[in-house]
C-alpha cells in the first residue's frame, strides 16, 4: 500500500467520525431544521467517503453510487423542506 492509499484511508476515517458526529445532531438536534440540515451534511459526507473508497479500490462502481446517493439526499431534502413549510 502506497502512501497516498493510506492518506486517503485517514481521511475517509475522519470523515466517518464526522458522520457519527452528525448522526447524533440529527438524533437529538433541537429542531427540525437543524436535523434537515445534518441530514443533508451525513448523505455529502457519504458521497465523499464513497468517493475516497472508489479511488482506493480503483472501482468506477463506488463513484456511480455516490452520484445516486446525492441524487437521492437531495431529493430527501427538498421533500423534508417542503413538509416542514406545510406544501405538502
Amino acid at each position: 500500500m502506497n502512501d497516498f492509499a493510506i492518506s486517503l484511508i485517514i481521511s475517509a476515517a475522519c470523515y466517518g467520525a464526522f458522520c457519527l458526529m452528525l448522526l447524533y445532531r440529527v438524533a437529538k438536534g433541537p429542531h427540525a431544521v437543524d436535523r434537515v440540515v445534518a441530514a443533508e451534511s451525513v448523505d455529502s459526507v457519504t458521497v465523499v467517503i464513497m468517493a475516497l473508497f472508489g479511488a482506493i479500490a480503483n472501482r468506477a462502481i463506488y463513484l456511480d453510487l455516490a452520484l445516486i446517493v446525492a441524487l437521492l439526499g437531495f431529493l430527501s431534502t427538498v421533500v423534508t423542506a417542503r413538509y416542514l413549510e406545510g406544501d405538502l
